[in-house]
């Protein structure tokens, strides 16, 4: 039980995390591994997605 709360806050990074995959602007094969990558590694996933994830729609200058 005392790693209830954390194991929930991970699910909830990682739906958010798959959510905003989905609606990002990258291709469907980007789109697949992403989301494989974080379903099978739920934590080193959201945190690979965080640093080099699709950035859908945001330019740099």
């Amino acid at each position: 039980m005392e790693y209830g709360i954390l194991g929930i806050l991970v699910l909830i990074a990682d739906i958010y995390a798959i959510y905003q995959v989905f609606t990002s602007g990258a291709s469907t094969l980007a789109k697949i591994v992403w989301t494989l990558v974080i379903l099978i590694l739920p934590v080193l996933g959201f945190i690979a997605w965080l640093v080099a994830g699709p950035r859908g729609g945001s330019v740099r200058v």
